[in-house]
């Protein structure tokens, strides 16, 4: 087995991970880790992640259309919720019973992947802003 180097861009990239509450993208990644090293490329991020990925700390979550976002690996049970407008990825905690009442009788439920889509807080208040605030023409 390789000894892999534990280098400050890839510190970076693990603390924007770790301390991040909701998945990130590659860009995101990016963006948490470079104000810890400067001049980080994107790069380094994809192959830190792909490493990160190899040795399971990472966990990938894949949006049909959109670029996987990356989470610390082994987390409990919960699902995502998915902005259309700013595109972020958010945990959602879901209790397992309340899925279970969703499965049909006579059914085995061995795995669940649920991501809900809509706005986020921030995105629902620029909404409502911006459709509040009176038009140049009015």
């Amino acid at each position: 087995m390789a000894i892999r180097r534990n280098t400050n861009q890839r510190r970076a990239i693990r603390d924007a991970i770790a301390n991040a509450d909701r998945p990130l993208d590659i860009q995101e990644i990016l963006d948490g880790a470079v104000g810890q090293t400067p001049g980080l490329g994107v790069a380094t991020v994809y192959r830190t992640i792909k490493l990160l990925l190899e040795e399971g700390w990472i966990t990938s979550v894949s949006l049909p259309g959109e670029p996987p976002r990356y989470e610390l690996a082994g987390k409990p049970n919960h699902h995502h919720f998915h902005c259309r407008d700013c595109g972020r990825l958010f945990e959602l905690p879901v209790r397992d019973e309340l899925l279970s009442g969703l499965v049909p009788k006579g059914f085995v439920l061995d795995s669940r992947d649920l991501v809900l889509s809509g706005h986020c807080a921030d995105c629902a208040r620029g909404a409502k802003r911006s459709s509040s605030q009176p038009t140049a023409d009015a």
